[in-house]
């Protein structure tokens, strides 16, 4: 008979050392299973307490921004509210009248809420019915300015838009209202912009006196609404067909149509030469419409007016002298009369 000897093994278990000799084996096998059970049932213990800290711990964390949100909340309400009575303060001015924002609320609410919207975005709930948009207050842009390009327009300027209205758009002559109405209107409309408090109204451009319209002069203005490029948005006859037409947004990525001289008598911002001039130098903000201020004289400024007058369909002492002179629409790529005419290459 052989003899064997087997060789103790050693296991380290829970701080314990068992001898798992062949002989052991059996009543250890009973205790390993008994420990191992322990064992899981601290790993669940503990597994379950990690869970109920994280949770805890979780609840801290949400109570804590629920808190901070609520308080940066209440902050917010109270600086708005605050702002809000500031802005409620805001006054205008034209000639020897005062406009009051809190005397024009109850006008905003009765004619211009529909369109412009509760506060001021032009957000209405008439407004997805409207091409072209209402205009957004909140950031006091404004088309019909006396004031150059960037710059807050006059309480004269928004006063007469009141009472002229912008042509082909939903924005009527406002008739029924009072000068007293309009500027209360006025102070109401610039409290929904902080631009108001922070910065001042333009210097209003000069406009030179009107010159008599010569055969020269509208020369000069087709020649110039060449080279300035407005045929590229209002097209070669004026009739809103240039090839960039049809691409042009306004200042909220809106679509918006460049004005058709064939078919309109009146432009956005009036309907005098002067209104044309000033439209020319001023530009039409919040548009693709540019400001022509430090591209042309203020001179040749009139010889571009009596140009479009000239393609305007009404009968006018500028039409007529455009047909004598047998005008015929701009060439775009006709070279300028004093460009040197181009050489034939050699072959």
């Amino acid at each position: 008979m052989v003899s064997v000897h087997v060789q103790p093994c050693w296991f380290c278990f829970s701080q314990r050392i068992l001898d798992c000799s062949p002989e052991t084996s059996g009543a250890i096998g009973l205790e390993l299973d008994q420990q191992q059970s322990d064992v899981r049932i601290r790993l669940r213990f503990l597994r379950g307490l990690i869970m109920r800290t994280k949770c805890n711990q979780a609840k801290w964390v949400l109570l804590g921004v629920a808190l901070f949100l609520t308080l940066s909340a209440a902050s917010w309400a109270q600086m708005t509210e605050y702002q809000e009575n500031q802005l409620l303060g805001m006054e205008s001015h034209v000639d020897n009248l005062t406009g009051h924002a809190t005397a024009g609320a109850a006008l905003y609410k009765r004619f211009c809420i529909g369109c412009h919207g509760v506060i001021g975005d032009g957000e209405g709930e008439n407004a997805q019915w409207i091409d072209p948009k209402p205009r957004n207050f909140t950031i006091a842009q404004f088309k019909c300015r006396s004031t150059p390009t960037g710059t807050l327009p006059l309480d004269q300027d928004l006063f007469d838009t009141i009472g002229r209205g912008i042509s082909n758009s939903n924005m009527p002559q406002w008739r029924p209202l009072t000068a007293e109405d309009k500027v209360n209107l006025i102070a109401y409309v610039k409290h929904f912009s902080t631009r108001w408090t922070t910065e001042k109204p333009g210097t209003p451009i000069e406009i030179p006196p009107e010159p008599e319209v010569t055969a020269d002069r509208i020369k000069t203005g087709q020649a110039l609404y060449k080279r300035l490029e407005c045929w590229k948005c209002h097209g070669v006859e004026g009739r809103a067909n240039g090839p960039s037409a049809d691409t042009l947004q306004d200042d909220q990525n809106r679509p918006i149509k460049p004005f058709n001289f064939h078919d309109n008598t009146k432009f956005k911002c009036g309907s005098t030469d002067r209104d044309l001039y000033r439209i020319f130098m001023t530009g039409l903000d919040g548009t693709p419409m540019p400001s022509f201020a430090d591209n042309i004289k203020p001179d040749e400024a009139w010889d571009l007016v009596f140009y479009l007058r000239s393609l305007q369909p009404m009968h006018s002492k500028e039409k007529a002298i455009a047909k004598q002179l047998g005008l015929k629409p701009i060439d775009p790529n006709a070279p300028a009369p004093n460009a040197p005419a181009s050489q034939p290459e050699n072959k």
